[in-house]
């Protein structure tokens, strides 16, 4: 196995696979370099001596620059780097003619749920969304009493439970409107049981002006304030649900279908080297059979966003992602904060020195294809293809936006590995074989074996196989532990 990893022609710095001691050599283009200084796993150590301000290269391109002068063989982190990326800028668009990286590839499968609308989903689950926090313990509660109502095809009866639906203003009302509007009319949900209080601002009244047509047999709502024993009707109206959706049988249905949220958390220096190109070749792959992914952390396109927006499919597309990115900016400049506080402690304890080593490690999920489709946050996917989607960072509350979105499937890539799960299957993919060792009860597949001899094409496919395996019905880990989180983006004033 190489001690370290070049990922760019151009790079002049690699990625240590193991930890390197002062004093070890290691081979890079034909020639070979000594550490002069310990430089951990998963960080970067310098292939050339480098002058103070000199641009440190990674993935071809700018991830900050050096404060100090660098050596050949030491380590370049956070002590000698810093970002040179700036505030709002002025954008060109310059389309590079991106595409899908299996155009011709054979039709795939998997076995999911057809809707009535047309739609299909991974799972058929019951689910109870409350419209306000006031009544998240009684849908808690109630989603517990039902399990034993589960039959036939449905899995289980979840509760969505969350802090939000009265006291807002403006846009943060808006948000959760629609969130939840989203989540009603979402196809892995067999069956919904709307649960409202009565007197919040996002009342079921008004709850339905988002929802719009609705299948009355799949969706049914109850106003606690109006039930003289909410628990009790609420388990004789999950028990009509339960019976409706148990018919669903699952059903042989095109890859093109399928809809997969593109999401990472606690990156370390592996995560652009293993786990995130893979999932870009994940996207490539169902891309090219006519599937659908959505790609979001918009802080975290921040420095690598032209290689996106030139992508762009048309000049219309690039202008929608120019807004994407510098509304996002506008929002952390009229909180006064700083647009480029990132990475996180634990990314840069992973060997993440700057934000634009940050994003162009967590933009090689997108692949190679055209971006089809840019959406606000809480906008429902309706191009096929690779689609741009408005959310922050923030792991429970981008993946949330993601199901929203429409996304039956969520892909988390992690170099340090988390428990949270979503309201859709969200697969952890770890960047390395020591976390994927470690909290075997977290991941559910290993990318570190890219650094240990595996083939990229080979792991692609076994990748894309063993989520079409989940789409069909296989648990992954946060599923086994029953875990189904929920998070709504805030922004604004609480009355």
């Amino acid at each position: 196995m190489a001690k370290i990893i070049k990922i760019h022609k151009e790079d002049n710095v690699a990625v240590a696979v193991e930890e390197l001691k002062q004093g070890d050599k290691f081979a890079v283009d034909g020639g070979e370099i000594e550490a002069v200084t310990d430089v951990p796993a998963g960080h970067k150590v310098a292939l050339c001596d480098m002058e103070e301000k000199t641009p440190v290269i990674k993935y071809g391109c700018p991830i900050g620059y050096t404060t100090a002068g660098v050596a050949k063989g030491e380590w370049i982190h956070t002590h000698n780097v810093k970002t040179g990326l700036g505030d709002l800028l002025t954008y060109t668009y310059e389309p590079v003619g991106a595409k899908p990286e299996a155009e011709a590839a054979e039709k795939a499968y998997f076995m999911g749920f057809e809707r009535e609308n047309g739609k299909a989903g991974v799972r058929n689950e019951i689910w109870i969304i409350p419209t306000v926090g006031c009544v998240n313990n009684i849908a808690t509660a109630m989603a517990k009493q039902a399990a034993s109502l589960v039959k036939g095809s449905v899995e289980e009866v979840v509760a969505f439970p969350h802090p939000y639906g009265c006291s807002q203003m403006g846009d943060d009302q808006e948000h959760t409107r629609q969130i939840l509007a989203d989540l009603v009319n979402h196809p892995n949900a067999g069956g919904v049981l709307v649960l409202g209080l009565g007197c919040e601002n996002s009342n079921i009244d008004e709850l339905k002006k988002y929802i719009g047509e609705y299948e009355g047999k799949r969706v049914k709502f109850l106003v606690c304030q109006e039930s003289d024993d909410e628990m009790a009707d609420g388990l004789e109206l999950i028990r009509e649900l339960v019976d409706y959706a148990s018919m669903a049988e699952r059903t042989k249905i095109s890859a093109g279908k399928l809809v997969v949220g593109l999401k990472c958390g606690g990156s370390d220096g592996f995560s652009g080297i293993t786990a995130n190109p893979l999932v870009g070749r994940f996207s490539d792959l169902l891309i090219g059979r006519g599937g659908t992914t959505i790609l979001t952390e918009v802080p975290e396109m921040f420095g690598a966003e032209t290689l996106l927006m030139n992508r762009c499919e048309n000049e219309e597309l690039f202008r929608q992602t120019v807004d994407l990115i510098n509304d996002f900016k506008n929002y952390f400049k009229s909180h006064n904060q700083t647009i480029y506080e990132n990475p996180s402690p634990g990314n840069k304890k992973g060997g993440i020195s700057t934000l634009e080593d940050k994003s162009l490690g967590c933009t090689q999920k997108s692949g190679s294809a055209p971006v089809r489709g840019v959406l606000p946050y809480g906008g429902i996917v309706k191009e096929n293809g690779l689609n741009l989607l408005s959310a922050p960072g923030n792991d429970l509350v981008a993946a949330t936006a993601l199901a929203a979105a429409g996304a039956h499937i969520v892909l988390f890539t992690t170099g340090r590995g988390t428990p949270f799960a979503s309201p859709v299957p969200t697969v952890k993919i770890s960047s390395n074989s020591r976390i994927a060792g470690k909290k075997s009860g977290w991941i559910d597949f290993n990318a570190g074996v890219l650094t240990e001899g595996a083939d990229m094409d080979t792991t692609a496919e076994e990748f894309f196989a063993f989520v079409l395996e989940v789409a069909s019905g296989k648990k992954v880990r946060s599923e086994e532990a029953g875990f189904h989180d929920m998070a709504i983006f805030k922004q604004g004033v609480t009355l």
